[in-house]
């Protein structure tokens, strides 16, 4: 099963949203196969920090919504030990959240839920660099999100 580690040193988010993020990524590990003990870790943080990250690590001096990296990149194998799956990091702009839950007309929860999701698949190899990725990615994530309850409309 999927454990989920929340990381909000600047309490950027109430913690009442926690649960239904944490509920909703160990239901799409289970959809993804992911069966084993694993973890990921999902920080909130502020537009300057990501906006930090964003320029440090994709050499992109813009602030964005979400951000994952992925501890098992390139990986084909993952070896069998005691210790559990470490799949990475994401890291959720709680601001960004905001304005685009605004922007897109639905709830705080469901951008949380979906921002999520979206760094969770780009830690089990999904991309979106091409149209054929992207429609790939964005179709499982909606497929995942229905499934689990989270429209757009809620």
């Amino acid at each position: 099963m999927l454990t989920v580690d929340f990381i909000d040193d600047n309490a950027q988010i109430d913690a009442k949203h926690l649960p239904e993020i944490e509920r909703l990524l160990i239901f799409a590990a289970e959809q993804e196969g992911i069966d084993e003990e694993a973890e990921v870790a999902v920080s909130f943080v502020d537009e300057n920090e990501i906006q930090a990250i964003n320029k440090a690590y994709r050499n992109k001096d813009a602030v964005t919504d979400v951000i994952s990296f992925a501890l098992e990149e390139g990986e084909d194998d993952f070896e069998m030990s005691d210790e559990p799956r470490v799949l990475g990091d994401i890291i959720i702009c709680v601001k960004r959240a905001l304005e685009q839950a605004e922007e897109y007309g639905h709830s705080f929860e469901r951008e949380l839920g979906f921002l999520s999701l979206h760094g969770l698949l780009h830690l089990l190899g999904y991309d979106h660099m091409n149209e054929s990725d992207e429609a790939r990615m964005f179709g499982r994530q909606d497929e995942i999100l229905n499934a689990f309850g989270l429209r757009r409309d809620v």
